[in-house]
This record gives C-alpha cells, sequence and structure tokens, in this order.
C-alpha cells in the first residue's frame, strides 16, 4: 500500500515530515518553557500574592508555596500523558490527539494571561482553570507528538536515535525562545504579557498541524494504533515473553529516570530562585533577567544535539547501549551538581554575599551533556521496544516517570529554604553519581531483556529507507 497525500523525499537524510514535528514540537516548548521560566517569579511578587489572598505569608512561605504548585503542576503535565496515550492508541490517532493538546494549551496560557484588573475577585480561579487547560493539554499532546517521530522509521532503523536527537533540538530551540521572548516580557513589563506572549506561541503550532500534517505525514497519526495492530495481526495476542521482556526495560530505566529528572528539574525551581536572589546577575551595571540562565541549557543542546546525532550514528558497533548511555546521564547530572556545591560553598554563612554565576553554567553545562545522553535516547528506545498497539501509552508511561521526578524536584526544591542549599545540591550529587553506578552493572541484564532491538543484531536487520514505519506502509485504509 502507498501512503496518500504524503510528500515524499528527505531533508538532511531524514524524512520531511521530521521537521514538520520538530517545528510543531518547538513552538509547544516555547509557550511551555516561557511560563515555566517566569511561573515562580509571578508566584512570589508581591502584586500576586495580593490577589491570591497570600499577603499573610512571609516571603520564604510564597517561595515554599510557589515551588510547591509549580510541582504539582509539573506532575500533573506529565502524568495526563498516560490517558492522552491511551485515548491516542483506542480512540482518536495521534494526530486529533495533537489538534486537542495544542488548543487547549493555547486556551490555558491565556486564561493565566489574563490580567488581574480585569477579574477582581476571581484570579484565583483563573489561575486554577488556566494550569488545569495546560495539564490536560499536555497529556493529549505530550505522548503522540514523541510516537509519530518513531513512526517515521521502519524497525532497525539507524537514524532513529539521530532522528530523535535533531527532533530534541526542536524542544531546545523552543525553550530558548520562551526563556527570551516570555521571560523578556514576563520580567521587564509584565509576567501576565508573558503568558499571552506563550499562548501566541502555541496559536502558531496549531496552525502548522492544521496546515501541513496532511502533506508531510500522509496517513500517519490518522489511526489509533490498537485498530492497526488489529488489521495486522488479525487479532488481539496476549503479550509475547519477548513483548513483556522489552516492556520490563522501559519500567526499570524509567525508575532511574525519576532520579534524574528529580535534579534535572531544579532548573525551574531551586537553581532558578538561587540565581534571582543568590547569584551575581549585575553585568556593567545592567541586571541580567534570571530567567535568562535557563537558556544556557536548551543553548548547549541546540549547539552538542548535532555532535551527539553524528556521534552515535559515527559510532556504529561502538555505540553505546540505552542503558549505559542513562549511566552516564546520571553521572553528568551528579557532576552538575558538585558545580552547584561550589555556589553555595561561595554563599555559605554569608547571606549578603553573590555566588559567581560561572558556577550555574558549569552546572548547566554538564546537565545538557546528561540530558543528551538521556532523554532524546529514552524517547527512541520507548518507541523501539513497545508493541504497536501500545504505543502511544507506553510514551504516555514514559512520561509519567518524569511527572513522578518533577514532584520530587518541588519538594528537593523546598529543603534549599530548610536544609539549606550546600546539603540539598550536595545530596543530588551524591545519589545521581550512586545510580549511574549501579546503572552501569545492570546494563547488560537491560540489553538481554531487548531481545536484539539493540546491538548487531538490530543493526544487521534489513532497512527499508522509506519514511514510512512497517505498520502504515502494510495496512489497507
Amino acid at each position: 500500500m502507498t501512503i496518500k497525500n504524503h510528500e515524499s523525499g528527505e531533508m538532511l537524510g531524514h524524512p520531511k515530515g521530521l521537521f514538520l514535528l520538530f517545528g510543531t514540537e518547538m513552538w509547544e516548548r516555547m509557550s511551555y518553557f516561557g511560563m515555566r521560566g517566569i511561573f515562580v517569579l509571578y508566584l512570589t511578587q508581591a502584586a500576586t500574592a495580593a490577589a491570591m489572598g497570600w499577603s499573610h505569608l512571609s516571603f520564604e512561605q510564597l517561595q515554599s508555596n510557589a515551588l510547591s504548585i509549580l510541582g504539582t503542576y509539573a506532575m500533573l503535565v506529565y502524568l495526563t500523558p498516560v490517558i492522552g496515550g491511551w485515548l491516542a492508541d483506542n480512540k482518536l490517532g495521534q494526530r486529533k490527539a495533537i489538534l486537542i493538546g495544542c488548543l487547549l494549551m493555547m486556551t490555558g496560557q491565556f486564561i493565566l494571561g489574563t490580567p488581574h484588573w480585569m477579574i477582581p475577585g476571581l484570579e484565583r480561579l483563573f489561575l486554577w482553570c488556566g494550569l488545569t487547560l495546560l495539564i490536560v493539554g499536555n497529556g493529549f499532546f505530550k505522548p503522540n507528538i514523541s510516537t509519530m517521530v518513531g513512526d517515521l522509521y521502519t524497525p532497525g532503523d539507524q537514524r532513529r536515535d539521530s532522528a530523535f536527537t535533531i527532533f530534541y533540538m526542536g524542544i531546545n530551540l523552543g525553550s530558548i525562545l520562551g526563556y527570551f521572548v516570555v521571560g523578556s516580557i514576563g520580567e521587564k513589563i509584565n509576567y501576565q504579557y508573558g503568558f499571552l506572549a506563550a499562548g501566541m506561541g502555541m496559536g502558531i503550532g496549531l496552525m502548522l498541524q492544521l496546515f501541513m500534517a496532511r502533506r508531510y505525514l500522509g496517513d500517519i497519526g490518522n489511526k489509533p494504533a490498537a485498530q492497526l495492530a488489529l488489521a495486522k495481526e488479525g487479532k488481539h495476542k496476549p503479550l509475547s515473553q519477548q513483548e513483556r521482556d522489552r516492556i520490563k526495560v522501559v519500567l526499570v530505566l524509567g525508575l532511574f529516570t525519576v532520579m534524574f529528572w528529580t535534579g534535572f528539574e531544579q532548573a525551574a525551581g531551586s537553581m532558578n530562585l538561587f540565581a534571582k536572589y543568590n547569584t551575581d546577575l549585575v553585568f556593567w551595571g545592567w541586571e541580567m533577567p534570571a530567567s535568562w540562565l535557563q537558556s544556557v541549557n536548551p543553548l548547549l543542546v541546540v549547539a552538542l544535539a548535532p555532535l551527539f546525532a553524528s556521534l552515535w550514528v559515527r559510532m556504529d558497533d561502538r555505540e553505546p547501549n540505552s542503558p549505559v548511555k542513562f549511566a552516564w546521564g546520571l553521572l553528568m547530572l551528579g557532576v552538575g551538581f558538585l558545580a552547584m556545591v561550589g555556589a553555595a560553598l561561595q554563599i555559605d554563612g554569608n547571606p549578603s554575599a553573590k555566588a559567581s554565576v560561572v558556577w550555574l553554567i558549569l552546572a548547566y553545562f554538564f546537565h545538557t551533556v546528561g540530558e543528551l545522553c538521556l532523554s532524546p535516547v529514552g524517547m527512541s528506545m520507548v518507541t523501539k521496544l513497545s508493541p504497536l498497539r501500545y504505543t502511544s501509552l507506553m510514551m504516555g508511561l514514559w512520561y509519567f516517570f518524569t511527572g513522578l521526578a518533577n514532584k520530587a524536584a518541588g519538594e528537593v526544591g523546598r529543603l534549599v529554604g530548610e536544609a539549606g542549599p550546600l546539603a540539598t545540591f550536595g545530596g543530588v550529587a551524591v545519589s545521581s553519581i550512586i545510580c549511574g553506578l549501579v546503572l552501569f552493572l545492570l546494563s547488560d541484564k537491560l540489553v538481554d531483556w531487548m531481545h536484539g532491538a539493540e546491538g548487531k543484531q538490530a543493526r544487521g536487520t534489513a532497512i527499508d529507507k522509506s519514511p514510512l514505519s512497517a505498520p502504515y506502509a502494510e495496512i489497507a485504509q
């Protein structure tokens, strides 16, 4: 069968559809990271506290409250993809789910951006409604955009890890836009205008899918994966032992991702507040917005991702397997927090002292190297190991682990105000390094459970260079 209305051909050695998904994800991430970059700052300002009825709280209590809200929000953003993935697999198809998600998130940002003076007495209601729409919209969007990247490639195609690394550049280009555009508007003009700008970015992503998906994706994502699996197999069979083993790999590595993202997501919480109140951000008399510092990570991803994508392909048989890449990611996270220990030592015992911004830049550098070893590789791995009829659901489950980590990140961030930055950052550093070493020891067993999805057996598979994955190429519409 041939896919109808599909734009054939490649760009930079990859299907053109990859770059449409790249662009959609870029604008969605601009919306998400832009909002996240200013959210705790918005919640801790005096005007917001007065509008929300939090004026009785001390500044330290406002910070703790903001981190708790951020942690719960981020957790739910990553938990709802389990439901959104199931609905896409069984009812909607990935394309419809993505459109619903874009629309809900755009509306949520606009609600958050409604100025307080327009809704006197309803500020708290609008806060919770906006956050709810963002959470539900993410649930529809997040697992399905990533799954469709995997659907562009046939099983065994060596370009898959490279494709997810390129896709990951879209995520980080979006976050750069978010931190600079939304962050600048929020911190220099008005935080709520920043939320409106984030909503406009989400609207651009919606337009891309509405007007370009048919041309560049063809029928990919139109039908629920469960229907495709049923058409291919004739009936839904019980999971085989091989499929169960592969799912176990996803679950085990998912537990280690909780540790990674618990540390990494300090960027939006405790590290953001440390940058705002404990770091010297004044250069030649001008104070840099604290949210700009978070852009160091995505800037480094954009710079380093092509190198990593090329590296994985060039290494060929010497390429590390996914569990080993994950272990390196955890070790790099730990090294990054050792830099934060240096920052904490610089201000330890002196409340008026300011840490050098160099410490945070070093931390973000090592965190970025760890992220590139773990995050795009993890998304690629889920599409390799998941049974066809559960692909979006398994991607949603993968994000479920990230959701748990985001809530844990909020709780760890609150410890900075209780145990202090030195003890907190040092504890995260030690825990990350230990987890990385444990994962090195488990890696061979996990590769056995993959049953040839990685390594020489997978590389030896004949590769159809068509940009369409096997399920879509074989099933009649």
